[in-house]
């Protein structure tokens, strides 16, 4: 939404889309799981009287959306991308299906996928690394707009310290807000190391792909 109050932001969108677009011509194979808390929160709507599933579910369908917006500044920018989705919408996208996104990559294509795991209750971190897992990914990309992960808040605490490393189980047992507590420890079980960083400063993904000592890395 980059500083509207809600919404998609058209520059942000194509800045973001501009970062993968970089990364893919290296050769990397990319694939995206996005949120939809620009337009809809589930949580924050169950908050306030909805119903628990019906509201994840809508927050599920505004990923649908922000998907076709990345998509759309993707491929202006000439490169090939497919949406796939969790729950089935076959007139606006691909349902998923592991082997057919496994092929799109191996294809040169980057593959957004949208509405989380397609069940309520289920956050989009923990689509992430679903997806991650099932895709057999090296790594866990996870971009913010914070350079990384912080002992506390850091825009409420002056003082507090950022990690270059962590453990899953330091995140855990510290309730440090990096990704929520099931994705943290699916990528645990599977060691599947996680990076955050910083998606809104210009070249941050591919310094991350390119090795640099961008953010902070969640390991075992």
């Amino acid at each position: 939404m980059g500083d509207r109050q809600y919404g998609i932001d058209a520059e942000t969108a194509a800045q973001i889309a501009r970062e993968i677009g970089e990364v893919q011509q290296l050769g990397v194979q990319t694939s995206v799981v996005i949120g939809g808390g620009n337009i809809f929160r589930g949580l924050a709507a169950s908050a306030a009287g909805m119903d628990r599933s019906t509201a994840d579910t809508m927050g599920m369908l505004a990923t649908v959306m922000n998907a076709l917006a990345l998509q759309d500044a993707l491929e202006k920018l000439g490169v090939s991308t497919r949406v796939v989705t969790a729950i089935e919408m076959r007139a606006v996208a691909e349902p998923f299906i592991r082997r057919r996104a496994m092929r799109h990559l191996e294809k040169g294509r980057v593959v957004v996928f949208a509405a989380g795991t397609g069940n309520p209750y289920f956050t989009t971190d923990t689509a992430a690394a679903l997806r991650a897992m099932e895709l057999r990914a090296e790594v866990i990309l996870k971009g913010t707009k914070v350079d990384g992960v912080y002992s506390a808040d850091p825009m409420v605490d002056p003082g507090a310290r950022r990690y270059d490393t962590i453990s899953y189980l330091e995140v855990l047992e510290r309730g440090l807000k990096v990704m929520d507590a099931t994705a943290i420890s699916l990528c645990m079980d599977n060691k599947l190391p996680i990076v955050v960083f910083n998606l809104l400063e210009s070249g941050n993904l591919r310094r991350v792909i390119g090795g640099e000592p961008v953010g902070t890395t969640v390991r075992a």
